[in-house]
């Protein structure tokens, strides 16, 4: 196969290898050939395209050509333009087509109940600073404390960030909020809650937001109070190991399994790859009884529609617009352009609009209908599919999954990325090159479906591939050491 055509009402189809000028293909059953070079993963107009007419991928428009577009031409950036503008008035039309059916015989995964009823699927030891001036102090407890590892304690993790001091309103709420989240998040079998003494966000001020914690599992230190902090802090990270060391894994149904849904650095090959095979992945899951959140919801622009009709409820729907809406006059209110995405990498990778990169996104979301809608900072309740109001950023976005709940996050890439969040971060490449180039990154490989692998077949590889993390397979970024957190940024500072 050498081209894709992803719907049979696209005037596009998408290069699967490179095809060079002159070159012909076969789409549909009719001989096309290609006026200029073709990149693999950009688009190739399967008809004239008059300027001003939509340019339709994935049965949707992804933009008007800017221009005359003739039958074989390159169709990118230099002749076609987005179609989003500014606030839109929705109607709900519900379309909840639910192809989720529950499965027949119960799923298991080996992980760590808790006390308070949660289940992990490791068994860390966190470092949670109140404050960014603290942030090397819990680096140095954690490289020291993690000489005393053992039992089924995974590792010592610090988590650091630049916030909790200098914030204002909701800037401020939203900092707390994230960090009372992450300590109490099941993946951590102990945590040391470290501050420094004088910040706004004081572990004084942080406890309420925390509410209920077992003393054993939460220690709290203010280093201002300590001659040695970093002795002590070692000391009460080492009770904590003694807490978590005999906790044992046992079986959990999958239907307490929370996962994450994130994608970034997308080329044109994640929307006919990765991000519906995480999208397939997502309805098995959700048909076990369990739960996936789906955010990034900049990238939801030009699809939003599809996911809002499929809203269980009509109140649902309405929580939706809000949630689009509500970023949307985020963007305006810096006099920032809505539409302004896709990022330099994606371009590269022959994503060309906005549109172009949503409809791709949000294939990551299977069928299932939506059953819930987050604030920043909520943790889920609702089983099923839930949408969770964050940026797209990469650390932000997954650090915001995690701290809404999800064990695990499930990141499709078709250009690569390093990084981690708190939770494992599993890697699906669009395509094979990457893959194989970036062994060390990539977890999986979601390019074996444009080289004769049944979806069916591939998704069921990959839903055995995160029981198995859940089970305790470590992902490459934890291999590496990697562990990563971001609060989203959106006040002044002081």
């Amino acid at each position: 196969m050498r081209i894709f055509k992803i719907h049979d009402n696209d005037n596009v189809a998408v290069a699967i290898e490179t095809i060079g000028a002159g070159e012909c293909v076969e789409v549909s059953g009719e001989r096309i050939c290609a006026n200029m070079e073709i990149p693999a993963g950009h688009k190739m107009a399967l008809a004239d395209i008059d300027e001003g007419e939509a340019v339709i991928k994935y049965g949707c428009p992804i933009g008007f050509a800017k221009e005359n577009v003739k039958k074989g031409d390159w169709i990118h950036v230099h002749n076609i333009r987005t179609g989003l503008g500014d606030l839109l008035t929705y109607s709900y039309e519900p379309a909840v087509e639910n192809a989720v059916k529950p499965v027949r015989q119960e799923v298991f995964f080996q992980g760590f109940e808790r006390k308070d009823g949660t289940v992990g699927v490791r068994n860390e030891i966190w470092i949670v600073p109140t404050v960014g001036c603290v942030n090397n102090v819990a680096g140095a407890i954690a490289a020291k404390a993690g000489a005393f590892v053992r039992g089924s304690v995974d590792e010592v993790i610090a988590f650091s960030h630049p916030y909790g001091c200098s914030q204002m309103g909701d800037d401020q709420e939203y900092t707390r909020t994230i960090l009372a989240d992450l300590i109490k998040h099941p993946n951590a079998g102990g945590v040391l809650v470290l501050g420094l003494g004088c910040e706004n966000s004081n572990i004084d001020v942080l406890k309420p937001y925390i509410g209920r914690y077992d003393e054993n599992r939460v220690k709290f230190l203010v280093c201002q109070e300590y001659e040695d902090e970093i002795a002590k802090g070692v000391e009460l990270v080492k009770e904590l190991i003694d807490y978590a060391a005999p906790m044992e894994r046992v079986p959990v149904s999958a239907s307490r399994l929370i996962v994450g849904l994130k994608c970034g650095g997308s080329d044109g090959f994640s929307g006919i790859t990765a991000n519906p095979l995480v999208g397939k992945f997502s309805d098995l899951l959700i048909a076990a009884g369990g739960t996936t959140i789906l955010t990034e919801v900049p990238e939801m622009f030009g699809a939003e529609t599809l996911l809002m009709n499929r809203c269980e409820s009509e109140e649902l729907f309405d929580d939706t617009v809000t949630l689009i809406n509500d970023f949307k006059n985020y963007f305006k209110s810096h006099n920032q352009t809505i539409y302004e995405n896709p990022s330099p990498g994606n371009k590269k990778g022959g994503i060309s609009t906005l549109e172009d990169k949503s409809l791709g996104c949000t294939q990551k979301s299977g069928s299932a209908p939506v059953r819930g809608v987050l604030h920043y900072g909520e943790r889920v309740a609702t089983p099923g599919l839930n949408l969770l109001s964050a940026p797209g950023n990469d650390l932000v976005a997954a650090t915001a999954l995690a701290a809404s709940g999800a064990h695990i996050v499930l990141f499709t890439t078709g250009r690569g990325t390093p990084f981690a969040s708190p939770v494992p971060t599993m890697k699906i490449a669009s395509n094979s090159t990457l893959a194989g180039k970036k062994s060390n990154w990539i977890d999986f490989n979601a390019g074996v479906l444009v080289e004769g692998e049944a979806m069916e077949k591939t998704a069921g590889e990959l839903f055995e591939c995160v029981i198995e993390t859940a089970s305790g397979r470590k992902v490459c970024s934890e291999k590496a050491g990697f562990h990563d957190m971001a609060i989203f940024k959106q006040g002044v500072t002081l």
